[in-house]
């Protein structure tokens, strides 16, 4: 498996985002099986320059440089069945992407559409809160703005 060093800012990224945190006595198998998995991905019988972790107990993330070979559909596949067997095997969801994920200090927090809307209304968030944004597609946006404020972000749009 690349390091995040090793692979160009081009390289394609999947952000699963879980609804809850994995248990802190299950963090590190599961970082394990995501490395496993990055390291064993294959397209058309091709290893890809893959690099996968879990970060913040809450986020699957998975990255292909596809410089050296690309992700074909099939190779996509097998990664979301493998995101649908981390979520079974733990019991989290993977999948919901009106889960809305922010700082509040140096704690990572989520809410729910309505929840998260609740709490801008409140005053409880604010456009200065950082958010996550899930839906950054390379390294290069993966560095710079995974984490931005929310007034400079989508989520702004549901609030």
């Amino acid at each position: 498996m690349e390091t995040l060093d090793q692979l160009a800012d081009s390289t394609r990224v999947w952000i699963y985002q879980s609804n809850q945190p994995f248990k802190e006595e299950d963090e590190n198998q599961v970082k394990t099986y995501i490395k496993q998995f990055a390291q064993q991905w294959v397209s058309h019988n091709r290893q890809l320059k893959a690099f996968g972790d879990l970060l913040h107990r809450q986020f699957v993330v998975l990255m292909v440089d596809e410089s050296q070979a690309g992700a074909s559909g099939c190779s996509i596949d097998s990664s979301v069945r493998f995101v649908k067997g981390l979520q079974a095997e733990y019991g989290v969801d993977l999948f919901d992407r009106m889960t809305f994920t922010y700082l509040d200090g140096e704690q990572v927090k989520t809410a729910d559409r309505a929840t998260f809307a609740a709490k801008y209304k409140a005053g409880e968030i604010d456009d200065q809160t950082l958010v996550f944004d899930t839906l950054v597609d390379n390294k290069s946006k993966f560095e710079k703005s995974w984490l931005k404020p929310l007034g400079e972000s989508w989520h702004k749009r549901m609030v």
